[in-house]
């Protein structure tokens, strides 16, 4: 295409938005608040994904050791579990620091497990984390039948629970953006069609005359784009100001463990940046879409 075509797209494109008058705004309004919207639920999603993530990272499984198993036994356990396909780390934890962490964990309560030191009546234990924490059942299931041991625990209701709670909220996270994304394409569609109605006659004439289907849609084309971006600002502004606002109400209770924010740098502005893209990529596609009828003369 010719640089100057492509200037002339330009600067019909742009005279359209001043032309259409209301008509531009509604269509930049429509596109505004189904991105805030879209941003609100991504950014939601995003850090519920973040978090799910990280409390998945923490779980493990605890494989305490048969008390009659000698070092050797110990060690050709730790052989065996090893063998199991999925298992990202295998980890010795002796009955020593398993009664130090359960006198920690209890707190002021703990105290009365000091007197066990000395005749400590714990396992050793080893513990596993999963490659992939979906797998942790599997590989707890194939550990409890392994010679020498004496239980395995990870949580198995609270573990189950969680991963059906992180894979529902992903799925219905993906099904609200679509969803929204959706609308709002259908709204500056429909919005942008009206001010496209005004104009078929021209349209119809172009035609006639030998103008290509291309070069109809130019101008379109760039008034859709810049309607997209216009109805991108205000949302981009909302979700940058929101989300550090957010952040810093959040850090004050960061101490809970999952409770942990995607930090602002770098994700609040990729998040700004995916917004001008859905925004651009909404115009351009409902301004398409409106000409499209239009172009069959």
């Amino acid at each position: 295409m010719k640089a100057r075509t492509i200037k002339r797209h330009f600067r019909e494109g742009g005279k359209n938005i001043f032309r259409n008058g209301w008509m531009t705004v509604a269509s930049v309004g429509a596109v505004t608040m189904t991105l805030i919207l879209v941003g609100a639920f991504l950014g939601l999603i995003l850090n519920l994904n973040h978090m799910a993530n990280k409390i998945e990272d923490d779980v493990v499984v605890k494989v305490l050791i048969d008390l009659t198993a000698n070092d050797e036994q110990v060690i050709t356990l730790k052989e065996e579990i090893e063998k199991i396909e999925g298992i990202e780390s295998v980890v010795f934890s002796s009955k020593d620091e398993e009664l130090d962490s359960l006198i920690e964990s209890m707190g002021e309560g703990g105290a009365a497990w000091e007197l066990f030191e000395q005749e400590n009546p714990l396992n050793h234990a080893y513990i596993l984390k999963a490659v992939d924490p979906q797998d942790t059942q599997m590989i707890a299931d194939e550990v409890a039948n392994l010679e020498y041991v004496d239980s395995v625990t990870y949580g198995q209701e609270v573990a189950q629970n969680l991963f059906k709670f992180t894979s529902y909220a992903r799925t219905i996270g993906i099904v609200l953006i679509a969803g929204l994304v959706l609308t709002a394409i259908f709204l500056i569609s429909n919005t942008i069609k009206l001010t496209i109605m005004a104009r078929s006659t021209e349209i119809g004439i172009m035609k006639l005359v030998g103008a290509t289907n291309g070069f109809i849609r130019g101008p379109f084309f760039i008034e859709g784009l810049l309607l997209g971006l216009l109805g991108s600002i205000i949302p981009v502004v909302t979700v940058l100001a929101g989300y550090k606002l957010i952040e810093n109400s959040v850090g004050g209770i960061s101490s809970i463990g999952f409770v942990e924010m995607l930090p602002f740098n770098p994700f609040a502005w990729q998040l700004a940046l995916i917004i001008l893209a859905v925004g651009a990529g909404i115009g351009i596609w409902g301004s398409l879409m409106s000409v499209r009828k239009f172009l069959k003369v």
